[in-house]
């Protein structure tokens, strides 16, 4: 077993709570001490309560995706001979009212554009095989219930 872990932190400040006009804004920690300032989505929660420049957990899920199957699509490329001198996705994740009427991230679309080296292009189906190989192995992908499509 491996087990990873990070710290969330907010602090109320002066302003009132109960009002529920508090600021959304808080800090992610990591154990390589790396800090990223984190908020809810104005698209939730409205400014001045949300931090819009901050990145909200929707967006961080739609990211560990994208980033758990380039990271899996590189590693099965480089074993296969194909050198990738850029990887680069558009994902979009797709918020909206479940089956059972909650809101949840019901569909994450991956939309890879990927440069490899001139000396051995992968043709449709290999990168087909690549991409499909990469999902199955992506551990946030195992994780979630929500449809991942791989565009591109």
């Amino acid at each position: 077993m491996q087990q990873f872990e990070a710290t969330v932190a907010w602090r109320r400040g002066t302003q009132p709570f109960t009002d529920q006009r508090y600021s959304r804004a808080h800090t992610w920690s990591f154990d390589g001490g790396m800090n990223v300032p984190a908020s809810s989505s104005p698209l939730s929660v409205p400014v001045p309560m949300s931090e819009p420049a901050n990145i909200d957990p929707e967006e961080a899920l739609v990211a560990a995706a994208s980033s758990c199957h380039m990271l899996f699509f590189l590693s099965l490329a480089a074993k296969q001979g194909f050198v990738v001198d850029a990887y680069r996705d558009h994902a979009v994740g797709k918020l909206e009212r479940d089956a059972g009427g909650r809101m949840a991230m019901t569909e994450i679309r991956l939309r890879p554009a990927i440069a490899f080296a001139d000396a051995r292009q992968p043709n449709a189906q290999e990168l087909a095989a690549l991409h499909h190989e990469a999902h199955e192995k992506c551990y946030i992908a195992n994780s979630l219930k929500t449809h991942i499509l791989v565009e591109g």
